[in-house]
């Protein structure tokens, strides 16, 4: 749905006039620059870009048509259920990503670690603490 549509519909469920919510559903669809199919929606379009669109247009905004004040919470959820028939959050969208080299490299395996395996990382002497600051690495001080 574009924009426009949106801002029309906008106006039937809050009142006042489209251009007071164009703003708003120009800002949830400006990923349709970059990536033109339905895919762009995986940007904004999500319980994220719902909070990220209030930290951009404010938590409420004064309609310029009439002055009311409206919550944009409500503006960019009602956009985003009109697409995509509910809010969904990031994990929805990622949940089945491959996790490609690129992103970071590929999830470690786990390992199941025996009991006897964890001497390897268990100090075997306890060094001992009378040592006090002369002799200590040069670079290192008390600070009280």
């Amino acid at each position: 749905m574009k924009p426009w549509i949106h801002a029309e519909n906008s106006v039937k469920k809050f009142g006042g006039e489209v251009d007071d919510y164009l703003d708003i559903h120009n800002w949830l669809d400006q990923t349709k620059a970059h990536f033109p199919d339905m895919r762009h929606r995986a940007i904004l379009h999500s319980s994220f870009g719902i909070f990220l669109c209030e930290q951009v247009h404010g938590v409420s905004f004064k309609r310029k048509s009439d002055g009311k004040r409206v919550q944009v919470r409500d503006i960019a959820e009602h956009h985003v259920i009109e697409d995509m028939g509910f809010i969904p959050t990031i994990q929805d969208y990622l949940k089945d990503m491959p996790f490609y080299d690129w992103l970071g490299g590929k999830p470690k395996k786990k390992q199941r670690l025996k009991l006897d395996d964890l001497d390897q990382f268990v100090q075997k002497e306890i060094p001992s603490t009378d040592r006090g600051p002369s002799d200590w690495p040069p670079g290192i001080r008390v600070v009280d």
